[in-house]
Parts: C-alpha cells; sequence; structure tokens
C-alpha cells in the first residue's frame, strides 16, 4: 500500500473536529512540524484556517505532519470544505510535502491569522 505525506494546518489536527477523518483514512501521526518562512494564514469563519503561500509577507506556520495510504487521500479531501485544496508545501527544512491550501477567493475578507503563527495558538487566545 502506497503511503505519502500529508501536512495540514487546521481542524484536520489532533483533538480537532476533522482529526477523524484522517483516523478514519487509516492515516497516522508522523510529527509536529511548521512550514518555511513562506507562508500566511487566515480565520474562515472562526471554523477552519485557510493557507496560501507568500514569498513577500510570509511566516512559518505550525503544521502536523500525517501519513496516509494514497487511495484514502481522496476520501480525506473530499469531506474538506470547499476552497481547500491539495498542493505543495515547503516545511522549515526545505523538504516539500502535499498539504491543504486555501484558495484566494475563500480568504477575501477574512481575518488574518498569520501573526499567531498557527490556528492552534489563534483559537487558544
Amino acid at each position: 500500500m502506497d503511503k505519502i505525506l500529508l501536512a495540514v494546518n487546521g481542524s484536520l489536527m489532533r483533538g480537532l473536529p476533522l482529526n477523524q477523518n484522517l483516523l478514519d483514512a487509516q492515516a497516522g501521526f508522523v510529527r509536529e512540524d511548521k512550514t518555511s518562512p513562506n507562508y500566511r494564514l487566515w480565520s474562515i469563519e472562526d471554523s477552519y484556517p485557510a493557507m496560501q503561500r507568500d514569498d513577500l509577507e510570509g511566516a512559518e506556520i505550525d503544521l502536523e505532519i500525517w501519513e496516509i495510504p494514497l487511495e484514502e487521500l481522496i476520501n480525506v479531501l473530499k469531506k474538506e470544505p470547499p476552497g481547500l485544496s491539495l498542493g505543495r508545501i515547503e516545511l522549515e527544512d526545505g523538504e516539500w510535502v502535499f498539504g491543504v491550501l486555501g484558495e484566494s477567493y475563500i480568504c477575501k475578507g477574512c481575518l488574518e491569522i498569520t501573526l499567531w503563527g498557527g490556528w492552534r495558538k489563534y483559537k487558544d487566545q
């Protein structure tokens, strides 16, 4: 069974509302990590975050890395809110992994939370 690494930055993280989607997909937690300092984060209706790459105004964002069977990935993505999609994310050590990113249209008019450095830190404020 082929597996890939998947970076998640919001409600798919351990203990958060959509984490069960990863567990149902037989994904396994690998480690906590951070992006390279090239990402921005927005709160979408205070329900989940959306992350985008920005080489000019970015920062490091907290992530979790999960290992997921390739054939289960589509089932997880189908359950994500509209406007979130699969992309490539650069980690702080320069490694690139697949991860969940937000399309620009869902971020318009939303609160930018990049300064908090991650969804958990923002929600714990």
